[in-house]
């Protein structure tokens, strides 16, 4: 399932078949006298095969001297050059290409020298990378023509090599048998059941050499359109992938259904329109409906205090004035600036008891309902969660807003809301009015004793 950059053809992920010791010597690209790898050369470890149903049984497939050469010779150069940013395009995607080769050779009943073709050109296909990214066909083909030459190749044969490397670039079209095969084998990742782990380091390859990042629709779709796109070349490679790639497409179809719809579900989280629930909305609204009740409780109690204690004042202050009164006549009369602090005491008393009242009186706000207007629920200037608004109502006015808000979720956060503003503005009344009460009952102690203060003074 991988896809290809803009400049660059996808490819193949990692399979490797180790080379037996019963393996046969074939006919060979080298010319007589050129150099040989032993038959003891270094041979890769194994890795995950195709699947049943794709693979079969792997058959043994006969590996000429020179294949054995270019086997350890690639190998060599990759785990002397291979960076960490090759987390695709490594050894090990290489020797997956060389094992689909040899088994689509065996498929299409090749010729011995053009099977040694097909894999010295599926060992070289790939090494341009270690040098360059995009074109690295290209290197890979110098490579390939440099070694061969080495080794005493003709040039029909290593021209037939470069041939075959330059069919896998992107913007070529296969056209004699061995190129599709090898093309085919290219791209049998799509037809594996690890292509989706393989696509991962494709996709970890492009972030890091490229810069390309994606996200997971992103990436899920561009797989699937590059999967639709594809097609495989030869006879062996369709008999041999056909099946399992059509699977392996049905199942990204999937996934992309399913990182779309947790990209949806993503977007409506980030632009709710409260259609659900949330536990923060819910904490939020709880929270700041237990502090105005608390702020609502602590008035009320501070209220009662300043109303308790100038009751106290005035009662004491009247109740005394009236049972003296025929006792103080004269001597106020003798001493009228008595009668000043007695009068601030009892003025600032009477005016911080009723501010205190007006504080603790109910308040209860109230709309007026037009029926033209009917949508109550989602009405911001309406809370029907509130009884001073829908005691206003009929019951089936009532009823109906109440069954307007179970079913729109954004018409009950609405009058939730409402409530916590007029609460709020019931409160700022509240606490302004105890203000004022505090004030003058704190204004008016202080002129008292001062006016007593100055009075002693006067008539000392």
């Amino acid at each position: 399932m991988l896809a290809s950059p803009p400049d660059e053809p996808a490819v193949a992920s990692p399979v490797m078949e180790e080379i037996t010791p019963d393996t046969v010597v074939t006919a060979s690209l080298v010319a007589p006298g050129a150099p040989t790898a032993s038959p003891e050369s270094t041979t890769p470890s194994a890795a995950p095969a195709l699947p049943a149903e794709v693979a079969g049984k792997a058959p043994k497939t006969k590996v000429s001297a020179l294949v054995k050469d270019a086997q350890a010779y690639v190998t060599e150069l990759f785990n002397k050059e291979l960076t960490a940013k090759l987390t695709y395009h490594s050894l090990r995607h290489t020797e997956a290409v060389v094992k689909e080769c040899r088994a689509l050779a065996t498929d299409a009943n090749l010729s011995p020298e053009d099977t040694e073709a097909l894999l010295v050109a599926a060992w070289f296909h790939d090494t341009g990378y270690l040098d360059v990214y995009d074109g690295h066909e290209f290197r890979s083909m110098e490579r390939a023509s440099a070694w061969l030459t080495e080794r005493g190749a003709d040039a029909a044969r290593t021209q037939l090599v470069q041939d075959l490397i330059k069919a896998t670039h992107r913007d070529s079209e296969p056209e004699t048998e061995l190129q599709k095969l090898l093309t085919d084998a290219d791209m049998s990742n799509l037809a594996r059941e690890d292509f989706r782990s393989n696509a991962e380091l494709l996709r970890t390859e492009w972030e890091l050499v490229l810069g390309k990042t994606y996200t997971n629709p992103e990436w899920a779709e561009q797989q699937l359109n590059f999967m639709l796109e594809h097609k495989y070349e030869s006879e062996a490679g369709k008999e041999r992938y056909a099946q399992a790639f059509k699977e392996n497409v049905a199942e990204q179809r999937e996934r992309l259904k399913k990182t779309e719809k947790k990209k949806k579900k993503k977007v409506e989280a980030a632009t709710d329109t409260f259609a659900d629930p949330k536990r923060g909305v819910e904490t939020m609204f709880r929270t700041m409906y237990n502090n105005h009740m608390k702020l609502s409780d602590m008035a009320d109690k501070k209220a009662s205090m300043m109303i308790s204690l100038n009751a106290v004042l005035l009662s004491v202050i009247i109740t005394y004035l009236g049972a003296k009164s025929s006792t103080l006549g004269p001597e106020f009369t003798r001493n009228p600036v008595l009668a000043i602090p007695m009068s601030i005491l009892l003025l600032t008393s009477l005016a911080s008891v009723v501010t205190a009242i007006l504080s603790a009186q109910p308040d209860v706000t109230s709309f007026k309902w037009l029926k033209k207007s009917p949508q109550i629920a989602t009405n911001r200037r309406v809370n029907l969660l509130f009884f001073g608004n829908f005691t206003k109502l009929s019951l089936d006015n009532f009823q109906d807003g109440i069954r307007e808000l179970m079913r729109q979720k954004e018409g009950l956060y609405t009058n939730m809301v409402t409530d916590v503003y007029y609460l709020g503005e019931v409160l700022s009344r509240k606490y302004g009015l105890l203000r004022t009460s505090y004030s003058v009952f704190m204004v008016g102690l202080i002129l008292t004793v001062l006016s007593f203060i100055i009075v002693l003074l006067y008539k000392s």
